[in-house]
């Protein structure tokens, strides 16, 4: 009985641990600090600007800091939380 004991308790903890590779696996690279386009993205965020190359140079910064950048040319920062946080004199660093 002892022998069934082990051999149910190790296919128990293989399971778990089969799905917890599943799950880090799944997980998007911008969260886990992977690599993002920064270039296209900070283009795609600061084409509308007058000021273009101040805003890409800013975006690329806090690209390359948070690791993702919020959709769209302005606002949606909340899809980032590091890029919200991110603030100079009270004000967001980032476009």
């Amino acid at each position: 009985m002892s022998s069934i004991n082990r051999i149910l308790l190790f296919t128990v903890f293989c399971l778990v641990v089969s799905h917890e590779l599943q799950v880090c696996i799944a997980i998007p690279a911008q969260f886990l600090g992977g690599q993002t386009d920064c270039k296209q993205k900070c283009s795609e965020r600061c084409m509308l600007k007058i000021f273009f190359r101040r805003c890409f140079r800013q975006c690329s910064t806090c690209c390359q800091r948070c690791s993702c950048v919020p959709p769209g040319t302005s606002g949606n920062i909340q899809a980032c939380p590091c890029w919200a946080t991110s603030t100079t004199g009270g004000r967001n660093k980032c476009p």
